[in-house]
C-alpha cells in the first residue's frame, strides 16, 4: 500500500520529534521533485527540574508538547505516513508491569552519579591493588565506550548502590527514545544506537553484555534484543491518535540517538570507509566528534585515548569522543541574564569575534564546567586556579569559551587521525553549532583543515531519513541491507540544503596556544 499524501505536498509527509537537551520540536519533512523540505510545527524548551536535591527531567511536560506538535501538524497535513523520535543518549526510564513509570527520570548531569565509575571499576575488578584497573579494562573489552560518569551504567550502578527502590517494582527499562515511542505506541522496545550510549553493549555482537550487567547488580531481563533501526513498531496507541489525529499512523523507529541520526545527515559521498579522509562534528550543547566506521576500533590505543565505539545505522560504528559542546556559551548567557544582561546569541559572537584572542583558555571538559552554580563564576576560578588574568569584557569570556571548543576539536582530530591511521582533510560540521560562523572559521583555523557547516536541522533530517527508509520512500525497505538507501539519503541531504565552506585563514596563530591547552587539559 502507498504512503499517504498531503493535499499541501502531493508527497508523503513524515513527522520528525526531535528532543535535545536544550530544546524540542516536530518538524515535517517531505520530498517534492528530488527535494527534502522540512517545516517545523512547534518548538519548545527542554528545561530539567531540581526536585528534593534531584535533577530530573520534565518528561511529562516534553509529553505535552510533543503531542501539541503532532496535533498542530495533523491540523496543517490531515495525512501523516509516519512518526518517529529521536533524543540525547544516556539517560533512561524505568517502567513497572502495570505500564507505569517506575522511578525518577535523573538527567545526566544529576550528582548521584559522582564516583560511581570508580566504585563499578572495583566492584567489577575483584580485590587487590589492581582491581580499579582490571574492573575499568573489563568495562572496555566488553563495550569499547569512551568513559564518561554519565553514562548509562554508572547511572544504574548508582541505583544499585543507594539500593532504590524502584529497582524491586520495575521491569522494563527504556532509554530516551524509546520512552516516547512506548509513549506513541504501547510498545516497549530498545533502539540500537541509543542502546550504543549505555556502556552496556557489545558492539562487535551488538547485543548485550549479560555477564557485565548481572556483576554490577542489575537485572538482565530488562535488556530484550536491541530494535534495529528503520523498525516499524506499529500504529499509535488510541489515547494518541485520539489526542492528536494521527489515526492509523505507523510508529517507525528512526536512529533514536541524535547524533547517530544527525551523522546520516552528513553531506557525503562515502558510507563507513575503513579509511576516512572526513570527520563530522555533531555540534550543539554537546560536540560528537569522529568517523563513521564499518567497524569497532576496540583498541588499546582507542582506550587510551578515550574514544568510543557507538553504534551507528546499517551496522556501521560511530568512533567518536564526546567533547563539551556549546554547554559553556550557552550558560555564559543564563550568567548574563542572572546579572541583568539580556545578552542574544548574535549579540555575544559579535562581542567573541570583537575581543583579543587568546586573552584566557579555557578547557571545556574541565570538571568545574559540568555543572557549576553560574558559569561565569566558574570560568573566573579556573582562571584563577590555573594563573591566567581574567579578562576585563564579557566578549572576551565569550571567545575563551569557542576558542577552548576550537582547541578540544584540534586535539580529538589528532587523536582520530591516529585510531584510524588516515589523515582527515574535511571536517563537516551538522546541527546547531553550523550557524554560529566565527566557531566554524576558529574550528578551520585551529585544526588547519577545510570545515564544510550544515546542514543545520540534521538530527530531524536524519530522523525523517531513516523513517523514509523505513517505509520504502527511500530505498528497498529492506532492513538487512540499509547501505545503499544510506547513500541515497545523503545525495537527497546534498541536492535540498545548502552547505558552507571555511578555509583556513590564520592556522599559524594557534599553534602557540594550543601547546598551552595541551598542558592545561592535560593531554
Amino acid at each position: 500500500m502507498s504512503a499517504p499524501v498531503s493535499p499541501l505536498t502531493n508527497s508523503p509527509v513524515h513527522l520528525a520529534v526531535d528532543l535535545g537537551a536544550s530544546s524540542g520540536r516536530v518538524i515535517a519533512g517531505w520530498i517534492d521533485d528530488g527535494v527534502l523540505t522540512l517545516e517545523e510545527t512547534h518548538r519548545f524548551a527542554n528545561d530539567p527540574v531540581m526536585l528534593q536535591n534531584s535533577l530530573q527531567w520534565n518528561v511529562h511536560g516534553l509529553w505535552a508538547e510533543t503531542l501539541t506538535g503532532l496535533r498542530l501538524a495533523v491540523a496543517k497535513f490531515e495525512s501523516v505516513a509516519s512518526v518517529g523520535v529521536d533524543t540525547w543518549g544516556v539517560d533512561y526510564v524505568l517502567v513497572d508491569r502495570n505500564d507505569q513509570i517506575a522511578a525518577p527520570i535523573r538527567h545526566y548531569r544529576d550528582a548521584r552519579t559522582n564516583g560511581m565509575m570508580e566504585r563499578a571499576f572495583a566492584k567489577l575488578g575483584g580485590a587487590g591493588t589492581q582491581a580499579a584497573e582490571l574492573g575499568r579494562q573489563r568495562i572496555f573489552d566488553a563495550t569499547g565506550l569512551q568513559f564518561m560518569p554519565i553514562n548509562t551504567v554508572y547511572q544504574l550502578f548508582s541505583a544499585v548502590e543507594s539500593k532504590e527502590c524502584s529497582l524491586q517494582i520495575a521491569d522494563g527499562f527504556l532509554m530516551m527514545g524509546d520512552f516516547f515511542h512506548w509513549l506513541l505506541s504501547g510498545k516497549r522496545s530498545i533502539e540500537a544506537t541509543n542502546a550504543s550510549t549505555t556502556q552496556m553493549l557489545n558492539p562487535n555482537t551488538g547485543t548485550w553484555a549479560s555477564d557485565l550487567i548481572r556483576d554490577l547488580g542489575l537485572p538482565v531481563e530488562w535488556f530484550p534484543p536491541v530494535t534495529p533501526t528503520g523498525t516499524t513498531l506499529g500504529d499509535v496507541q488510541e489515547s494518541v491518535a485520539t489526542a492528536t489525529g494521527l489515526e492509523g499512523v505507523p510508529v517507525v523507529v528512526p536512529a533514536t540517538h541524535d547524533t547517530a541520526s544527525a551523522v546520516i545527515a552528513v553531506p557525503v559521498d562515502a558510507f563507513a570507509p575503513e579509511k576516512p579522509d572526513w570527520c563530522y562534528i555533531s555540534s550543539g550543547t554537546w560536540s560528537l566528534m569522529g568517523c563513521e566506521l564499518a567497524t569497532p576500533r576496540v583498541t588499546e590505543r582507542c582506550a587510551e585515548l578515550n574514544f568510543t565505539n557507538e553504534g551507528g545505522v546499517a551496522g556501521s560504528t560511530r568512533l567518536l569522543k564526546n567533547i563539551s559542546g556549546l554547554w559553556i556559551f550557552q550558560q555564559l548567557r543564563k550568567s548574563m541574564q542572572r546579572r541583568g544582561s539580556e545578552v542574544d546569541w548574535e549579540a555575544m559572537v559579535q562581542q567573541a569575534a570583537a575581543s583579543d584572542p587568546f586573552e584566557l583558555l579555557v578547557d571545556p571538559d574541565h570538571a568545574s564546567f559540568v555543572a557549576p552554580n553560574d558559569m561565569l563564576d566558574a570560568i573566573k576560578e579556573f582562571a584563577q586556579a590555573t594563573g591566567q588574568d581574567q579578562p576585563q569584557s564579557d566578549g572576551s569570556y565569550y571567545r575563551a569559551a569557542l576558542e577552548g571548543l576550537a582547541l578540544s576539536y584540534r586535539v580529538c582530530l589528532g587523536m582520530l587521525e591516529q585510531i584510524v591511521g588516515n589523515s582527515i582533510e574535511t571536517i563537516h560540521i551538522v546541527g546547531g553549532g553550523t550557524m554560529n560562523e566565527l566557531l566554524c572559521q576558529m574550528t578551520a583555523d585551529a585544526c588547519n583543515r577545510t570545515v564544510i557547516a550544515g546542514p543545520v536541522e540534521a538530527t530531524a533530517i536524519g530522523n525523517l531519513a531513516m523513517q523514509m527508509v523505513g517505509t520504502g520512500v527511500i530505498g528497498s525497505g529492506d532492513l538487512g541491507d540499509q547501505s545503499a538507501a544510506i547513500r541515497q539519503a545523503r545525495r537527497l541531504v546534498r541536492e535540498s540544503f545548502s552547505v558552507q565552506t571555511y578555509t583556513p585563514q590564520q592556522a599559524e596563530i594557534w599553534d602557540a596556544p594550543a601547546a598551552r591547552f595541551l598542558e592545561l587539559a592535560g593531554n
